[in-house]
């Protein structure tokens, strides 16, 4: 396992020409390319302002206030996560061709695949920062600096479970339509669409098991709540248990590895 680690960093070249060849395929063929990047999350934030502004005004505390840029702190890092998962619960069987391919890392296409919707997430970081600004938000500059601390803890729990999801999914077809279910409840379970503070005191104890409300509650303080980051003890917890989560998604995917080609 530690030697494919170090074969994975030579392939850090590929890694990137792949993401760079993902973020433009998506895009092809489409008069407005990758500017797309920005308008879909700003047509996003549009729609949010537009229902809890104008449609359903005064459904939640005063304090959360613009709603709508708080439910958008943790779309955005959901939309990442979610997605990545869904992908990459996927992507072997669609690069079958290049699975079979004796000298081509498999593990490389899930790790593309998280890296392609980091990207997406931090074009969308732009627009979410102009509402901060225009709306008048304050940002605690000392609370600022655990932004990238949060990123790379989301960014290895989605990698450890990219690389599990991806390499159980070749051998268990019905994972995908499975993991479709489940990232709904595990939506609603995350206290995005509401604050954690709003659930009863049984039904937080069950949303604090959810590694993902950690996350959220951390974007939700560092971006847009007032007062200090009191949520860096749960997220340095998180950060030593993505780690693992991680190792044993690699662990697996490296046992799997030899029969990949047959099963794609």
């Amino acid at each position: 396992m530690l030697t494919s680690l170090r074969h994975l960093f030579r392939y850090r070249a590929l890694i990137s020409s792949l993401v760079a060849r993902e973020l433009k395929a998506r895009y092809r063929g489409s008069v407005l390319g990758f500017f797309w990047s920005f308008v879909n999350p700003l047509l996003l934030l549009l729609v949010y302002t537009f229902v809890f502004t104008i449609v359903l005004p005064g459904v939640h505390p005063p304090e959360l206030e613009p709603f709508a840029l708080f439910l958008f702190c943790g779309i955005l890092p959901w939309t990442w996560f979610s997605s990545s998962l869904l992908e990459a619960s996927n992507v072997l069987i669609a690069g079958g061709n290049l699975i079979r391919k004796v000298l081509f890392p498999a593990e490389v296409l899930p790790i593309v695949t998280v890296l392609a919707g980091l990207v997406h997430f931090c074009l969308g970081l732009p627009i979410l920062a102009a509402f901060l600004v225009y709306y008048g938000v304050p940002i605690v500059a000392g609370d600022l600096l655990w932004f990238p601390v949060v990123v790379a803890v989301q960014l290895v729990l989605t990698l450890g479970l990219a690389l599990l999801l991806s390499a159980l999914a070749v051998h268990f077809r019905d994972i995908r339509d499975l993991l479709a279910n489940l990232l709904t409840l595990w939506f609603f379970a995350t206290p995005i669409i509401y604050a954690l503070s709003q659930a009863p005191a049984p039904v937080r104890r069950f949303l604090n098991l959810n590694p993902f409300t950690h996350l959220v509650v951390s974007y939700q303080e560092v971006l847009f709540q007032r007062g200090s980051f009191a949520e860096w003890p749960r997220l340095i917890l998180l950060a030593g248990a993505a780690l693992v989560v991680c190792a044993f998604g690699y662990f697996v995917f490296d046992r799997l590895r030899d029969t990949l080609a047959e099963e794609v």
